[in-house]
């Protein structure tokens, strides 16, 4: 039975190169898979899914008007894939996450989710509140705040590295604009210790 897995995190924890390295896996072993990621995010260069560690590997780009059910179903028609990837999960609509349950379900082909669980103001983005509803497996790739506990938390910086706590949901960066933390170093970077 083919399954909708999420993998999610903070910034910074390797969801991409963990995607990467599962893609590769399948083509080694002569496997057809189709990688997908959102457009908003071209840090890596549109239509690419890059890791900080300098992997990286073409894919298709959606939008939030896509239907990647259609997409996925004539993408299988012309070369029978194995497995989807989908980075930048959090991007997802609702609509969107629900034809990917669909991939899984009617197309049987296991689609692989790696994003986002929570913004910098500690919400949740709306795919993935989605995704935690209706995956089957939920991954927690796990990364460490400078304390050395679980960062389960990412605050956004402005230039002089104070952290912002009013903006858009969301802001394309890396590391000079994002940085992961514990729940407590979050709450004092933010000011939330009443």
């Amino acid at each position: 039975m083919a399954k909708l897995y999420f993998n999610y995190s903070t910034m910074n924890a390797g969801k991409s190169t963990l995607l990467l390295q599962a893609a590769h896996n399948y083509g080694e072993r002569g496997m057809e898979v189709y990688l997908l990621t959102a457009r908003l995010d071209d840090r890596a260069g549109e239509g690419r899914i890059g890791s900080r560690i300098g992997l990286g590997r073409p894919a298709d780009v959606f939008t939030p008007s896509d239907d990647l059910f259609a997409r996925i179903d004539a993408e299988q028609q012309q070369r029978g894939l194995a497995c989807i990837f989908v980075d930048e999960a959090q991007f997802l609509t609702e609509a969107q996450v629900w034809q990917l349950a669909r991939v899984a379900d009617d197309l049987r082909i296991p689609v692989m989710a790696y994003g986002l669980r929570v913004d910098f103001r500690g919400q949740l983005f709306p795919g993935s509140a989605v995704l935690l509803a209706l995956a089957d497996t939920l991954r927690e790739v796990r990364t460490i705040c400078h304390c050395g506990r679980k960062a389960t938390m990412v605050i956004r910086q402005d230039a002089a590295g104070r952290a912002v706590a009013d903006g858009a949901q969301v802001q394309i960066g890396g590391n000079e604009t994002y940085v992961s933390l514990c729940r407590r170093h979050w709450r004092a970077a933010m000011d939330r210790n009443a």
